[in-house]
């Protein structure tokens, strides 16, 4: 019985970060002051309702690599261009919809 139980603990504590979205997970993993489950997962939905999954891959490496922002914001590729105003438009949006959090 005892493996049963073992199993099923581990489930349960990792069940979370399995169905968390990938900015909520690269925000978990930053080391940033103030990240927490409730602030990570707050961003993490924002960026469902307004980010592509492409775009959340794209916005999740910057918490690993802050200057790929700074090089995608001053990118002449029209892509990224597009992609930065979606971007800015989602941190407004998760600035004001998780400030609470």
């Amino acid at each position: 019985m005892k493996p049963i139980a073992l199993a099923a603990l581990v489930l349960a504590l990792t069940t979370p970060t399995l169905h968390a979205g990938t900015i909520e997970r690269a925000c978990l993993k930053s080391d940033r002051k103030g990240a927490s489950r409730a602030l990570c997962g707050c961003i993490q939905d924002v960026a469902d309702l307004t980010l592509t999954r492409k775009d959340q891959k794209l916005a999740a490496s910057f918490f690993k690599d802050p200057h790929r922002a700074q090089e995608i914001r001053q990118s002449d590729n029209s892509g990224h261009e597009k992609f930065w105003q979606r971007y800015k438009s989602f941190g407004a949006t998760a600035e004001s919809y998780c400030r609470r959090s």
